[in-house]
């Protein structure tokens, strides 16, 4: 099997203390587990780690510090206080309950936030926990990896743990994965869009998309951020219309405005994360039946997991490469990531890439078997757009 080039041990995590039997066997089954992960693109910017064995009386940034037997009911009021002052001082904590027989509810705290996720217990959760941090992922991100991986292997879709050269024992699986809480009711799944969204277009207004009707471009996003533009309302009427004039698989989408987009009769929307979030659940039930297909933002796997709740249309993920277009507070995903996002994605929604992707790179991002990719400056800041968004179509083209 090819590993990656730390296989002989974690690069980024410590599990302490180093004399501590427990810490030597995390460290020895996190190492396992590692390995299993080949091949891996190591990142010496990757953030170092401290797993601790005995509950420290401080934590500081790069702690870990995970409570396993914690209450159903919750912290108590001293031990609440003290996983704040750990939080605070930039530690991550971890609590975990046991629920029902085999099944776990875990809440994370990180500087940036509170994640609560419920799940499958498996006895080599922790080390793998480890093995994510080490491949360089955020907290939150590790720890829906490290619930999704199965012992016996079942993480994995069958052939992908032989298929060392790409996968590894990578968890593809989705069923395994655990399920985010916290989030107002699923009404049901949005209607469904092409499998295949193929060249993307996010553009800025009305006479961009109408410019992509002409050249009878399928999917395309009409992205105003400002809820007080002067011309909204005829903005996304104008784009609803002209996508009715593509005579093909016509897929385009109006970000963020819903209520407008809804009252113009528009094919889909799309929302961010942050936006998804903020709405009521009446405002989702309305969004659903609206009968508008819907696409949602994620930026790793644990928003892929609380988009994944509510049944969007598609997933967007990014940003591949790093882009000006749009400030995201994530690094980079690379195409590693998006390879892995691909296998456990697309068997049950279209997956868009987004970030930094134009002609030259697009063979590459196609590569890892992506469907759709979205596109801004490559069609903008094209000396030739008709040229450009042809050579993209035809790449796409030669991979159908």
């Amino acid at each position: 099997m090819t590993t990656h080039a730390g296989a002989a041990g974690l690069s980024h995590v410590q599990c302490l203390p180093t004399d501590e039997p427990l810490a030597n066997a995390w460290r020895q089954a996190a190492d396992e587990i590692r390995a299993r992960l080949a091949p891996w693109p190591s990142s010496a910017t990757s953030p170092d780690w401290r797993l601790h064995v005995r509950t420290p009386d401080a934590a500081t940034k790069g702690d870990v510090v995970w409570l396993p037997l914690v209450p159903e009911h919750g912290l108590g009021t001293m031990a609440s206080v003290k996983v704040e002052a750990w939080r605070a001082s930039g530690a991550v904590v971890l609590c975990t309950s046991a629920t029902a027989q085999g099944h776990v509810q875990d809440t994370l705290y990180t500087s940036d936030g509170v994640y609560r996720v419920t799940g499958v217990d498996d006895p080599a959760f922790f080390p793998a926990f480890a093995a994510f941090l080490d491949c360089g992922f955020e907290p939150h991100d590790a720890l829906v990896l490290a619930r999704a991986w199965r012992t016996d292997g079942s993480h994995a879709r069958e052939g992908d743990e032989g298929d060392a050269d790409t996968l590894g024992a990578w968890p593809t699986r989705l069923e395994t994965f655990p399920t985010v809480l916290g989030q107002v009711p699923s009404p049901g799944r949005f209607p469904e869009c092409p499998a295949r969204l193929g060249l993307y277009p996010v553009l800025p207004d009305a006479d961009w998309c109408e410019r992509m009707a002409e050249l009878q471009v399928g999917t395309v996003q009409l992205r105003i951020k400002d809820p007080a533009h002067p011309k909204l309302r005829s903005e996304i009427e104008r784009t609803v219309a002209a996508g009715r004039r593509v005579t093909h698989d016509s897929a385009w989408f109006i970000n963020d405005h819903w209520r407008e987009a809804a009252q113009a009769g528009a094919y889909g929307v799309h929302l961010g994360q942050e936006d998804m979030a903020a709405l009521s659940a009446d405002e989702v039930a309305a969004l659903h039946a609206s009968g508008m297909r819907l696409g949602i933002s994620t930026h790793g796997y644990y928003e892929m997991l609380a988009a994944h709740h509510f049944r969007p249309s598609y997933l967007a993920v990014g940003a591949v490469f790093p882009t000006t277009t749009k400030v995201i507070a994530t690094a980079p995903q690379g195409l590693a990531k998006l390879a892995r996002y691909v296998k456990l994605i697309a068997p049950h929604y279209p997956l868009v890439a987004i970030g930094g992707i134009d002609a030259t790179n697009l063979p590459q991002v196609l590569a890892t078997g992506v469907g759709s990719t979205a596109v801004v400056r490559a069609v903008t800041e094209a000396s030739d757009v008709a040229g450009a968004v042809k050579g993209m179509q035809q790449e796409f083209a030669r991979r159908a």
